[in-house]
């Protein structure tokens, strides 16, 4: 199939290059959206051209990305959110501004192999030893961990530090949610790694970030979305004002406005 913006051929050779950056379910996913990208480069390319622009000869960028960049900075012009638009959408969305939950927290790690139910059952009967040890005697735990603990926590006496939801496999976090600060968990707990002893030191739950704390990083996000939206219209206009054989533009984008 031949590709051609406003007369020039864009050429297979070129097509399977921009491919591979198009991950797809299908070789012909993969080719449309190579196709549309390719496109949209020319469509771009060709505007700067008509318009004089030309790449900044200190940019570090290659030159029909610098000149890419000078042609959006001169034809996409985004107003800055005035300050009553940027606490709406605050007060609109204030459950993404939220401190993670945070622990305090040490293990002692007895590692075996998911797939090895022998390993597993050896290392679960020794984490029920050690856990016992450390029951009965808590000050027991960071020399235990030393010895013990196959984590690379284990040589600072299995301290993990301040950790956040999300960083630990899930049945770790699981059990240290439902713990209280200072408890030892009372039971081993089983991960694909093995099997952990834990220690909730402390806990910090999460909290609703203040307006003030936030206030720079909704007005980057409110003016790089305008930004992205902007774009998107100016590219429309091109490619509706282009001849294009080859490859339908609907929903077409360019990887500089993803």
């Amino acid at each position: 199939m031949t590709l051609r913006v406003n007369g020039t051929e864009i050429g297979e050779r070129e097509i399977a290059a921009e491919m591979q950056h198009h991950p797809a379910p299908s070789a012909e996913a993969a080719w449309q959206e190579a196709a549309r990208a390719l496109v949209v480069r020319r469509l771009l390319l060709d505007e700067a051209e008509a318009r004089g622009i030309e790449a900044d000869p200190d940019s570090e960028l290659l030159p029909d990305e610098a000149v890419i960049e000078a042609l959006l900075e001169q034809a996409v012009a985004v107003p800055e959110a005035d300050e009553a638009t940027l606490r709406r959408w605050y007060e609109a969305n204030r459950s993404r501004f939220r401190t993670k939950e945070l622990w305090e927290a040490s293990h002692i790690l007895i590692a075996a192999d998911p797939e090895d139910k022998e390993a597993r059952a050896a290392a679960e009967a020794r984490a029920k030893d050690l856990l016992a040890q450390v029951l009965a005697d808590r000050d027991s735990f960071e020399a235990l961990a030393r010895a013990h603990s196959a984590c690379p926590s284990g040589k600072d006496g299995g301290r993990l530090g301040q950790v956040t939801r999300g960083s630990l496999v899930p049945e770790v976090e699981t059990f240290l949610a439902a713990m209280a600060p200072g408890q030892i968990c009372p039971v081993v707990v089983k991960s694909r790694y093995g099997m952990h002893i834990l220690w909730l030191h402390q806990r910090a739950e999460p909290r609703e970030l203040p307006f003030e704390a936030v206030r720079d990083t909704v007005a980057r996000y409110l003016h790089d979305a305008s930004w992205r939206r902007a774009v998107h219209q100016f590219i429309a206009v091109l490619a509706g004002r282009a001849q294009i054989e080859g490859v339908a533009m609907d929903g077409a984008t360019t990887p500089l406005v993803q």
